[in-house]
């Protein structure tokens, strides 16, 4: 026998002894229960349907709240219930769960997978998370950001939609672009200073590098996430059937060289301010810095560890992270409340009683607005911005809810079924803010921002973001339908909630604040 032949042989019969393994090691396990049938190769991928959100929690309420499937050779784990969800994310089974499985795609995209969002439990996580938390989101960051950067965007959105609707009549407003716009303008300005450092031109609705920088984020976005193809089966990365490796390649090539030149030229304004001795001057505070200005000083001190690749994946991953979801959040308020005009009508008295119509709204108002706070959280209720939040992974053997989930397991929680539980909420289609008012809804579980240790460190400026901007919007403008017929709330399938039909609207200037738009 050639030796060829012989190296093919003792192959197969390893191969064929570590499936025999594999399949009496399983048969052992008490796996959740699932679907039968699996498609060679596939799996269960083709029994899933868009959105997959609702395709999964037809699953759940099949086979219980714990579902078991096989996407091509990765085992899958589907949480459909608020017991369980809370189970998972408690204890050592909270740290067994932490990791996060490593799509092929993602791979550039994520710098490696060191982006906060997708790099595994551990050291280099736990460091960018630090970053992020204590010199962008916490809370006093939040104030100063609400006072200057936040404001200056609402005062800008505010002449502008006013300049639409300058006739008099209501002027068709396409809601989904302007927010996006906010949302990811006060991002750049935070992480950048783009206006300040960039841009002369502070009535522009964004500056030249916020909107380069939107540009690339929506070439991403749609070539990743836990549903493509191309990241289970490697034929199709081999092939490159979709032009997806290309497509990636060429973004991300534009994204890095995007973000390595505002990395450069915040380091250039360093050196500016800096005096001869090579001191830096007392009075330039981390406050006044912008993010990568922040950075770029603990690089000084870490080298080693605040790289400008550290830099650059941090700036990427909150600026990809925070626009899609406060933005969307917002479009889907602005929505419900177009379709439900009493409860729109009923926020603009809470706002008029409180604030009145000499000023706009400002952060300090929030906390006397709760029907306000009552809206939101409806909306994050039925619609949360993540419907299965980011998928997580089990890096050891574990059990949820008395199964065995075998290590490598991906994990996916479907806050969109557990926010929708008929159990737990009353007539849970139905959009009602009331629910909320008086401690209502207090002890029953949401979870839009997800739970554990993997939490988005995010959420109190989003909160803040998405309660400045409807509020400024109820505020200052009359809001109505484009037609008779009621908003469509159809949804697309993917790692963000967007609606199938970009938002528009029918806005004009209230009459009591016509004073206030003209100073804005």
């Amino acid at each position: 026998m050639e030796r060829s032949h012989y190296v093919a042989v003792v192959t197969f019969v390893l191969l064929f002894l570590l499936r025999h393994l594999l399949m009496r090691r399983r048969k052992q396990q008490r796996l959740p229960p699932g679907p039968r049938f699996a498609f060679p190769v596939l799996g269960h991928l083709p029994l899933l349907k868009k959105p997959l959100q609702t395709s999964l929690a037809d699953l759940v309420a099949r086979y219980g709240p714990v579902v078991h499937l096989r996407f091509a050779s990765r085992d899958a784990v589907v949480i459909g219930s608020a017991e369980v969800a809370k189970e998972c994310f408690s204890g050592d089974r909270d740290i067994a769960l932490a990791n996060r499985p490593h799509f092929p795609s993602v791979r550039e995209v994520s710098f490696d997978y060191s982006v906060p969002t997708v790099a595994n439990y551990g050291a280099h996580w736990r460091t960018m998370r630090r970053v992020a938390t204590v010199h962008l989101l916490s809370a006093h960051r939040v104030n100063i950001m609400s006072d200057n950067v936040i404001a200056r965007e609402l005062r800008a959105m505010v002449r502008r939609l006013a300049l639409a609707a300058s006739r008099g009549a209501a002027s068709r407003i396409e809601l989904k672009g302007r927010l996006f716009e906010l949302s990811h303008s006060v991002l750049m300005e935070i992480i950048a200073q783009t206006r300040n450092t960039y841009s002369n031109d502070a009535d522009e609705d964004m500056s030249k590098e916020a909107r380069e920088m939107k540009d690339i984020v929506e070439e991403i976005v749609p070539l990743v996430g836990v549903a493509n193809l191309w990241d289970y089966i490697p034929l199709l990365r081999w092939l490159d059937v979709y032009g997806v490796k290309r497509k990636l390649t060429d973004a991300v090539t534009r994204r890095n060289a995007f973000i390595y030149t505002m990395i450069n030229a915040e380091r250039q304004k360093q050196k500016q301010v800096e005096r001869k001795d090579g001191e830096v001057d007392a009075n330039d505070s981390d406050e006044k810095k912008s993010m990568i200005g922040v950075m770029l000083s603990l690089q000084k001190t870490e080298p080693a560890v605040y790289t400008d690749t550290f830099i650059a994946a941090l700036v990427f991953n909150l600026l990809g992270a925070g626009t899609e979801t406060t933005s969307t959040t917002t479009e889907w308020a602005m929505a419900l409340l177009l379709n439900h005009p009493d409860v729109l009508k009923k926020a603009q008295e809470e706002i008029d009683a409180h604030v009145g119509g000499s000023r706009l709204l400002d952060k300090n108002d929030l906390p006397h607005l709760p029907y306000l706070h009552c809206i939101i959280n409806e909306t994050l209720r039925l619609y949360p911005a993540a419907p299965m939040l980011l998928p997580h992974e089990s890096s050891t053997d574990c059990k949820i809810h008395g199964y065995d989930v075998p290590a490598g397991s991906m994990v996916l929680v479907n806050a969109y079924a557990i926010h929708r539980d008929p159990s737990i909420w009353e007539e849970p289609e139905v959009f009602r803010p009331e629910r909320f008012e008086h401690g209502g809804a207090e002890g029953k579980f949401m979870m839009p921002f997800g739970m554990g240790r993997r939490k988005c460190p995010g959420e109190n400026l989003a909160m803040r973001t998405v309660g400045l901007v409807l509020g400024v919007l109820l505020q200052c403008f009359e809001w109505s339908k484009v037609g008779d017929g009621e908003v469509d709330m159809t949804t697309v399938s993917g790692t963000i909630m967007f609606k199938a039909v970009p938002l528009e609207a029918l806005c004009k200037p209230r009459a009591n604040m016509s004073a206030v738009i003209q100073k804005a």
